[in-house]
């Protein structure tokens, strides 16, 4: 087996995942909305983010072509309906008053049931996450024939380089109140506003990439 080819694809995983999951940007979103809960539950919290993220990475690389043809769902589809989402959440956090986010989160076993929605799936591996897995699933499966999903040049680099960025997640989950101590509080309400901003222009990017994507579709087919 080719371990230079190996990593490379691993490289490209990584490179192509990390910007659009964005980690730290997402920390500070998820650390807005737990709001200030004990470190246990924080840490577990973060754990089970990073595993779901793990497992809807993998899958949507894996077999996210297969399960949209299956339901006939197109790709627009899943950026139309997803950037809306995100979209919605992000303008909720940046109208959301500081004080009350900090002051009156949920309890801890409320959070860890919330623990894949929202803050698993669409705050951290949101539509626009999903669509470039699938993308990449693809491009690691091209012209290897049937159940190329099995193949380690394709299970190797799709899940060592999702499980890289998941890492990362874990940590910036883990550790964002600590680094939220060190902005202080003003600091802090700037980075979550800016973030929650952020979130809003990725929504209408994601949508807008969809509408773009259907709108030439439909061209297509004249």
């Amino acid at each position: 087996m080719d371990i230079t080819f190996l990593l490379k694809e691993t490289v490209l995983v990584v490179a192509a995942l990390f910007p659009i999951v964005n980690p730290l940007g997402s920390a500070a979103i998820f650390s807005g909305l737990v709001g200030e809960v004990d470190e246990r539950i924080q840490a577990i919290l973060a754990r089970k983010i990073a595993i779901y993220s793990v497992v809807l990475l993998v899958a949507s690389m894996l077999w996210g072509v297969e399960v949209l043809s299956f339901f006939g769902i197109s790709i627009y589809a899943v950026q139309i309906g997803g950037g809306l989402i995100v979209t919605v959440a992000g303008w909720s956090l940046l109208n959301q008053d500081a004080r009350k986010a900090r002051t009156d989160g949920d309890d801890g076993s409320n959070l860890i049931d919330h623990a894949f929605y929202p803050f698993t799936l669409p705050i951290t591996v949101g539509p626009g996450s999903i669509s470039v897995a699938i993308t990449l699933g693809a491009h690691l499966m091209a012209e290897r024939g049937g159940l190329a999903f099995l193949s380690p040049r394709v299970l190797i680099p799709g899940i060592a380089g999702a499980l890289l960025v998941c890492l990362v997640i874990y940590i910036c989950y883990r550790y964002a109140r600590r680094a939220e101590r060190l902005l202080g509080k003003t600091g802090t309400i700037v980075v979550m506003r800016l973030s929650s901003f952020i979130l809003v222009c990725i929504g209408i990017q994601i949508v807008a990439t969809g509408v773009r994507s259907y709108l030439e579709t439909i061209g297509s087919h004249r």
